[in-house]
């Protein structure tokens, strides 16, 4: 089979949210509806779980949120979809942000009591930075929440992009009948059932259709003037303005009860771009170029705690990856090879030959790995994109035993690595310091030091306003702040020079002081600077 047909059976899209919008139950119904699993909740050997399939970190599962980007690849309607469920937490928005680099479309989950809310907003703006094509989901409708039109309105205000619904809802709440197919004209029936597919429809020769009024009665009406009103308001669907990212088709449903999932999946896979050109530090780089390379955007330690092992999660740009062939790690410009490389459904893992442009793999990482890493058949050239930003929230870490100071040092390695934290190391000395988007990191960070790596730690309070990479020409431009400041600068983990502000006042007067340095928020995994301030 050719490349160009493997590329174009493949669908590569992120699920994001604001927290409690039902983006984990709607990957989970996703995987329902696609087959993937039988049951909701059935993680292992069909037995029901009170914890979702992509939900595998035991923090996770205590405390009811996603803390980490979740890999799933299911097959569905022939193509093979490469769904990445991540967190909605703002205090991990950051694995979000990387993720949305991996992936060529977004579903994107919101809460019909709620609205669009803060998270939404951010994380759109991400998409709408790269013109990521979105779909959005309305969710809850099983609950009493805003009314449609009113949510549809307020997508285009908050979101900065043109909707299209392309189901519509009859009633809500306790008097929710089901959705309306604008472009098939079908109608499905709403029936509460959390753990199976089981969906009726019902076929109408449009909205003029009698069969509406012995259907629905009085509702009959409520229904035509909704649909004439969409279609007044809103543009006819394109698929080629969706691609593009201007237009987003909007559907309604309940993910808790299976119900409006069939739909957003069927066309999903109809209309949801196939793996994207990507830009590289020489040029934009096709799938179907014939020599493989993919980045790395994401990297987890300890995924399965019996083995210690360690996962570098891949995307696929162009080409064909090969199982046990050698390729350039471009930064470290050494060959490797590797001879268990996965494909991942959570946690479970399964051994894989070959892979495609807009895969995600699994290779097993002995520490040769960083997050924005490039692997290619020799080629010297790195995906740009993928942001780092800096920390709004500053500890001190130390160990509180010091007989586990090997532990606490390689636990402090690996989940830095991972992008769950940045660590910085003073200039002078050896003082660590965590940096976080919020306090939340801290108690996964300590949890997960204690339970995976037996180091117990405490965080110290440390005054800080913010971090900035530093960018200059010739040593002598930093001198006075080595001479001065030395107790601010740090290092990262790839060595580049960063001060750490008190306070702003005080980041504006040393800014003021050194007019040859410049103080960068926003940096790329390559070390190259990017524009993000807007959401950093």
């Amino acid at each position: 089979m050719s490349i160009n047909s493997e590329i174009n059976k493949r669908k590569t899209f992120a699920i994001i949210s604001h927290p409690d919008a039902g983006k984990t139950t709607l990957t989970e119904k996703l995987l329902l509806f696609s087959g993937a699993i039988q049951i909701a909740g059935a993680v292992k050997s069909n037995k029901i779980k009170k914890t979702a399939a992509s939900d595998f970190l035991e923090i996770e599962k205590q405390r009811g949120i996603s803390v980490s980007t979740s890999v799933l690849t299911f097959n569905y309607k022939e193509q093979i979809i490469n769904l990445l469920d991540t967190p909605g937490h703002k205090d991990f928005a950051e694995d979000t942000y990387r993720t949305l680099t991996a992936v060529d479309s977004v579903i994107l989950v919101v809460d019909c009591v709620k609205g669009v809310e803060e998270q939404t907003e951010k994380l759109m703006q991400v998409c709408r930075m790269r013109n990521t094509p979105v779909i959005i989901f309305i969710n809850k409708l099983d609950r009493e929440g805003r009314d449609p039109i009113e949510l549809l309105d307020e997508l285009e205000a908050k979101l900065s992009i043109r909707v299209r619904p392309l189901t519509f809802p009859l009633g809500m709440g306790f008097q929710f009948r089901g959705v309306y197919n604008l472009h098939k004209n079908l109608f499905a029936f709403y029936k509460a059932n959390k753990t199976r597919v089981e969906e009726v429809e019902k076929e109408f020769n449009g909205i003029d259709d009698p069969g509406l009024d012995e259907e629905f009665r009085d509702d009959a009406d409520k229904l035509r003037n909704d649909i004439k009103l969409i279609d007044g308001i809103y543009e006819e669907f394109s698929i080629e303005e969706y691609q593009k990212g201007n237009l987003a088709p909007v559907f309604f449903g309940s993910a808790i009860n299976n119900f409006g999932i069939r739909e957003l999946l069927d066309t999903f896979v109809e209309i949801a771009p196939p793996p994207l050109k990507r830009e590289t530090t020489t040029g934009f780089i096709s799938p179907n170029d014939e020599k493989f390379s993919g980045f790395v955007f994401k990297i987890h330690a300890n995924l399965d705690p019996k083995h210690r092992d360690r996962i570098a999660f891949l995307r696929v740009c162009s080409g064909k990856f090969e199982r046990n062939k050698f390729y350039n790690h471009v930064r470290l410009k050494r060959e490797l090879k590797f001879a268990n490389p996965a494909s991942f459904m959570a946690q479970s893992k399964s051994l894989l030959e070959t892979a495609y442009p807009g895969d995600v793999i699994g290779l097993y990482d002995s520490g040769l790995f960083k997050i924005g890493d490039t692997l290619t058949e020799g080629e010297n050239f790195m995906f740009k994109g993928i942001p780092r930003f800096s920390p709004e929230v500053f500890r001190i870490v130390r160990s509180t035993d010091p007989f586990k100071t090997k532990q606490f040092e390689k636990g402090i390695e690996y989940l830095t690595d991972e992008g769950l934290a940045q660590l910085f190391t003073q200039n002078l000395g050896n003082r660590k310091v965590i940096g976080v988007v919020g306090e939340l990191q801290f108690e996964v960070l300590k949890y997960r030091l204690l339970n995976e790596y037996g180091a117990s730690v405490e965080f110290l309070p440390m005054p800080a306003y913010k971090a900035f990479w530093l960018q200059y020409n010739d040593k002598e431009d930093i001198n006075d702040l080595v001479r001065f400041r030395s107790q601010n600068l740090y290092n990262d983990k790839g060595g580049a020079l960063v001060y750490i502000a008190e306070t702003e006042y005080m980041f504006k007067l040393i800014q003021e002081k050194n007019p040859k340095v410049k103080f960068v928020s926003s940096v790329e995994h390559n070390d190259q600077t990017i524009e993000m301030d807007s959401v950093a």
